[in-house]
């Protein structure tokens, strides 16, 4: 039962952060007029928008296939670069307080579907090690 809610977890949280990172992408790939805004504030070419968009869509892939541990360990890896690279960039131009929030929120948002893989990882393996 215990793996149950824990698989549950993993694949709710999961699939919330991979849309809202989906969403994201499809705001930077379109060139979205808000991304537009904020990434010239930033002082980086609008172009970068539609890296950080691939990116972005390429991670919320990674996340949701079940079969490559290391891809998916790595997208969360390029997220949480993404979310501590917006802080400093905000930091760096001088935003308000409110401003600096929002990618640290981010990144502790990232964590709950990532510990809830991680826990869903360890629960399955022992119930393998159970049944064997």
């Amino acid at each position: 039962m215990k793996t149950n809610k824990i698989s549950i977890f993993y694949w709710v949280s999961t699939s919330i952060f991979a849309l809202l990172m989906l969403m994201d992408s499809i705001g930077g790939i379109t060139h979205e007029a808000t991304g537009v805004a904020v990434i010239k504030h930033l002082g980086y070419p609008e172009y970068t928008l539609t890296i950080f968009g691939i990116a972005k869509l390429l991670g919320a892939l990674a996340i949701l296939q079940p079969k490559f541990q290391t891809i998916r360990e790595w997208a969360y890896a390029g997220f949480a670069i993404n979310f501590i690279g917006a802080f400093c960039s905000r930091l760096a131009v001088g935003d308000p307080t409110g401003e600096l929030i929002a990618p640290i929120v981010a990144l502790l948002i990232m964590f709950v579907p990532y510990y809830a893989w991680k826990r869903y990882e360890a629960v399955k393996g022992t119930a393998r090690l159970a049944v064997i």
